[in-house]
């Protein structure tokens, strides 16, 4: 890029479904543009969670500064009104040395909670402790459904074994009587003048690269890091026990030490998030979609320029 197009860009946001080369895209970017990643998934808050989570090690960050990696242990809960402090923190520190920030991520509220104008409502201990008293006896899937009834884009967007979350948004219901999908902002002019690059690739090959990479993963030594973490407490982490592929991982660990299935129910685990990925980030307009099969580095280098 020329010195003037590049000093317009203020920030870039690389997003798109798991598996389809955000990362590398990220750290390209940043080397082109002067710049530095800002991670915004969710799991790769995590210390030691490398294999499962495929964060990219030293080498593959080629000298390019990360930030918002290996910041919590598995023992504590992600908050996303957290991540927003840090993050927003963060950006400006990096715009101040005139540097860019990409943030680069599949987890779609942490990367609105930087983009968008995001509040987040208080909590209530009493409302709290009943809907997790709820869930202990009844299960994620019947709170789940009841969120469904509530709040049908909500329920959309949110795993069903994602338990945390399901309470937290019928908690923010019960205390705001709204519902949680109203916390989201409207889609406006993003904060920094951000660009959103998307990344996506036909559902083919997604699914096969799913496949590849969870069979990766196990022979990487997925197992081995799983086990090394429930000795640090991983079983008791709210959020990253629930992680795709350790939550998988656990239970075989736990049950019949079925390896084989838990690598199976990872790759579905997967491509059911793939999908709802999708579906989230479909519904914003402010994505300008980039081929990862065709040279997406120059695609995205174009997109730039003309902003």
């Amino acid at each position: 890029m020329s010195e003037p197009a590049r000093s317009r860009v203020r920030l870039v946001a690389v997003l798109g479904p798991t598996a389809t080369g955000k990362s590398d895209l990220g750290v390209e970017l940043a080397l082109r543009l002067g710049g530095e990643v800002l991670n915004a998934d969710a799991m790769q808050l995590y210390r030691g969670m490398d294999i499962g989570t495929a964060k990219l090690s030293l080498d593959e960050r080629r000298g390019v500064p990360h930030h918002l990696l290996d910041v919590l242990e598995v023992t504590e809960t992600a908050s996303v009104a957290a991540f927003q402090r840090e993050a927003r923190a963060t950006v400006q520190r990096v715009l101040d040395a005139e540097r860019v920030p990409v943030l680069v991520g599949g987890s779609a509220l942490y990367l609105r909670s930087v983009l968008d104008e995001m509040s987040f409502p208080g909590t209530d201990p009493v409302v709290r402790a009943r809907l997790e008293g709820e869930l202990a006896s009844e299960g994620p899937a019947v709170l789940h459904r009841r969120l469904a009834e509530l709040d049908p884009p909500a329920a959309a967007a949110v795993l069903v074994g994602n338990a945390r979350r399901i309470v937290r948004a019928l908690e923010v219901i019960e205390i705001t009587g709204q519902p949680f999908s109203a916390q989201l902002p409207e889609l406006g002019e993003p904060r920094y003048g951000a660009v959103l690059l998307g990344l996506e690739l036909p559902t083919d090959v997604l699914d096969w690269r799913i496949g590849d990479r969870v069979r990766r993963m196990f022979q990487a030594g997925l197992v081995d890091e799983v086990r090394g973490l429930a000795e640090r407490g991983l079983r008791e982490g709210r959020t990253a026990s629930r992680a795709v592929g350790y939550q998988q991982v656990l239970a075989a660990l736990d049950g019949d030490g079925d390896l084989e299935r838990a690598q199976a129910e990872t790759t579905r685990a997967t491509r059911r998030l793939v999908r709802r990925q999708r579906s989230w980030f479909r519904r914003d307009p402010r994505i300008h979609w980039l081929d990862g099969l065709d040279n997406p580095v120059d695609a995205a280098l174009g997109v730039l320029a003309g902003h």
